[in-house]
């Protein structure tokens, strides 16, 4: 009897040994796990987006600059150098007129200097964070359906089209600028047509998003030339960063 109590003595020792030697591992682990280099971290915006699941999402405040993009290009990470329009501040205007290979290029090296990871919103998260913002779509001037093309003709096009600086456009109540500006952004949803798989190793096109959601080849920088959406061409192709953890 004393020598099965000792044996189950020792069996609970060693259990409760491992026990706390994992736990100490683990911690250890967690101590180790890099933070955040916030020399890198993109200024959020003040809230969150709950979405309809119940997941929150952290959005970049505003659409990346020029300035942010070029370090990237200094870096040797992103082959494209992006030069402000006359009067503009590189720190203030949004980096536009790049395609999704080349937004690609830069996630992975802010990824990689922020030691955080990065994505592009899918095109529901951007609906639903643009949603508060975005006008809704105006009854047509003429019911006659004779006429629908009139009422397309006189209403499209009356978003802003020329590039301005972050924060001329409005701000969501979570504090998001510029939804509803004339930068539309690229998302991360793969568009391969009807009946197509969308395989993201080949994807021939991608969702953006902006006065409605458009579609746009992932090699077009300039979309008055390349997209395939219905209604207005979107004015100038950028993109801005969501988070699914608060950077820490």
């Amino acid at each position: 009897m004393m020598i099965a109590a000792c044996q189950t003595g020792y069996r609970t020792k060693t259990f409760v040994i491992a026990g706390l030697l994992a736990a100490s591992l683990w911690g250890l682990g967690a101590c180790n796990k890099p933070h955040a280099d916030f020399a890198y971290i993109p200024e959020l915006a003040e809230h969150a987006i709950t979405l309809p699941d119940g997941h929150q999402i952290y959005v970049q405040k505003f659409e990346v600059t020029i300035a942010q993009w070029n370090a990237c290009h200094n870096d040797g990470a992103c082959t494209e150098e992006l030069r402000p329009p006359a009067g503009h501040d590189a720190a203030r205007t949004p980096a536009t007129g790049l395609n999704f290979s080349d937004v690609s290029q830069y996630l992975a090296w802010i990824n990689h200097k922020s030691r955080h990871s990065f994505r592009l919103p899918t095109s529901q998260e951007w609906t639903f964070m643009a949603k508060p913002v975005l006008p809704e779509k105006a009854d047509p001037i003429f019911t006659d359906p004779d006429l629908r093309w009139a009422s397309a003709y006189l209403t499209k096009g009356l978003a802003p089209r020329a590039l301005k600086d972050q924060g001329a456009f409005s701000t969501s109540p979570e504090g998001i600028a510029d939804l509803d500006g004339s930068v539309w952004e690229w998302t991360g949803d793969c568009y391969a047509g009807s009946g197509v798989s969308s395989n993201p190793e080949k994807c021939p096109a991608y969702y953006v998003g902006g006065e409605h959601i458009a579609v746009i080849p992932f090699l077009v920088r300039d979309p008055a030339r390349g997209g395939c959406a219905v209604g207005t061409p979107p004015a100038h192709l950028g993109f801005r960063l969501v988070t699914d953890e608060k950077p820490a």
